[in-house]
């Protein structure tokens, strides 16, 4: 995916903002209605030079290596062809395409029980009236593309609809025949052998098939296919189904965190879809979800109905600084930097010398937490520049070594203060820092 007005931060315009002396450290405090900081740094050291092959398997695989950002509306059997359109236009009508979100995927069911005479699947009727081929049409028209879901099983997961084992030549082709742009691939209902047998046939079959195809592979994390995904597909699970509430999210931050290493441009680690919106958690979680969400490098599925979303939904899933560093050219998924007991630090470089943090209190009381220059990777002389990306600080902040730089915020003011250096409970801040001068490599 081509980036869309997405803005780089560091061109954003500076605020007027105060100078404050720093110890190669950031230390920052959110409260409960305040819960996310993203920084990101940017580092002048024009020596460091990073190559990275954005398709270095097969190309139809790799066509898509930054299409992160999908619009997923979950069409389970209750759900017809006219809900897909009705998405996909809201996919339009609310500004999300002009930002990246490009994909209507559709889930479970939407095939009958049975194949054709000829072993073709067949879209269900009471749902899909028209076919999909119409429906991929009809969004291939407003200028998106069009997923679908398939199993590595003998049935899906939901036992209503065949999957693709032992016929995935001839699905690959009906879904390149129908204009098909991203398969979701799921796990259930298997012959018994592993899914590092079962998951390249449908690889080499979508190769065959005519149409590059975006392949998400969904085993839930079981046999680490972080390990052996990228020549297979463009993203794999590494984690069961998420729930929409905290803890649910938390721990699959956790788990995906741990294969930071095998995510790059062509394949993605895949925490499952976002739950921003639904309800199940507050709206300063939902902020720290789409923050670690994106930090991680992981696919933005949103997985919300999308024709009655909320504003503060809205402003969550459209903060074009937080998608960017979602959706920058390096891939490199953050990492957890420091941990002391419930307070964490998160980090990942970003493209043109920035890198992108996250400060995140998890405990139930409030605490101090800092981010030091050697955990994040700057020399402790750097001089840096940091900017908030939910904008609670909306201005750069120049920072110089020595002393402490602290953030708190009272109610949604913000304040610079010099004593009160504490994130509440549960509270994240995810923070971009730019460095003017040379930084450690």
């Amino acid at each position: 995916m081509q980036k869309k007005n997405i803005r780089d931060p560091s061109t954003l315009s500076n605020h007027s903002c105060k100078s404050f002396q720093t110890e190669a450290a950031l230390e920052a405090n959110t409260s409960p209605t305040d819960k996310s900081l993203l920084t990101a740094f940017r580092i002048q050291d024009k020596t460091t030079s990073l190559h990275l092959s954005h398709c270095t398997y097969k190309a139809s695989l790799c066509c898509n290596f930054l299409s992160q950002l999908v619009a997923e509306r979950r069409a389970e059997a209750q759900a017809c062809q006219m809900d897909a359109v009705i998405t996909a236009d809201a996919v339009v009508s609310t500004g999300l395409s002009k930002i990246g979100y490009e994909y209507v995927n559709i889930d479970d069911c939407w095939a009958e029980i049975s194949r054709d005479d000829k072993g073709n699947l067949v879209p269900k009727k009471s749902i899909f009236p028209y076919g999909i081929k119409v429906l991929a049409d009809y969004v291939h028209r407003k200028g998106l593309k069009l997923g679908i879901y398939s199993d590595a099983g003998y049935f899906t997961c939901s036992k209503k609809m065949p999957g693709s084992l032992d016929h995935e030549e001839r699905d690959a082709k009906t879904f390149a025949s129908w204009g098909i742009d991203y398969l979701k691939y799921d796990n259930c209902n298997t012959d018994g052998s592993k899914p590092t047998v079962r998951y390249p046939v449908m690889t080499r079959a979508l190769m065959k098939a005519g149409r590059p195809i975006f392949f998400s592979l969904c085993e839930w994390g079981d046999m680490h296919p972080a390990e052996w995904g990228a020549p297979v597909g463009n993203s794999w699970r590494t984690t069961n189904d998420i729930a929409d509430n905290w803890e649910s999210m938390i721990s699959r931050a956790d788990q995906n965190e741990v294969y930071a290493e095998y995510a790059r441009p062509g394949g993605w680690n895949d925490l499952d879809m976002l739950e921003v919106g639904n309800g199940g958690m507050t709206e300063d979680e939902y902020i720290v979800h789409f923050s670690l969400w994106a930090i991680s490098k992981a696919p933005l599925l949103l997985g919300c109905n999308l024709r009655n979303m909320t504003e503060k939904t809205m402003k969550i899933i459209t903060n074009k600084e937080v998608i960017a560093v979602n959706q920058d050219p390096y891939g490199f998924q953050a990492k957890k930097v420091r941990m002391e007991g419930d307070q964490e630090i998160w980090a990942a470089r970003l493209s043109d010398y920035r890198i992108s943090v996250v400060l995140l209190n998890r405990g139930p009381v409030r605490y101090s937490t800092t981010a030091r220059w050697g955990d994040i990777g700057l020399d402790p002389k750097t001089e840096v520049e940091a900017r908030d990306l939910w904008e609670v600080l909306n201005c750069v902040h120049k920072l110089y070594p020595y002393p402490v730089l602290s953030f708190s915020i009272a109610g949604m003011t913000l304040t610079l203060s010099d004593d009160l250096r504490y994130l509440d409970s549960e509270s994240e801040w995810l923070v971009q820092i730019s460095c003017p001068n040379a930084c450690r490599t």
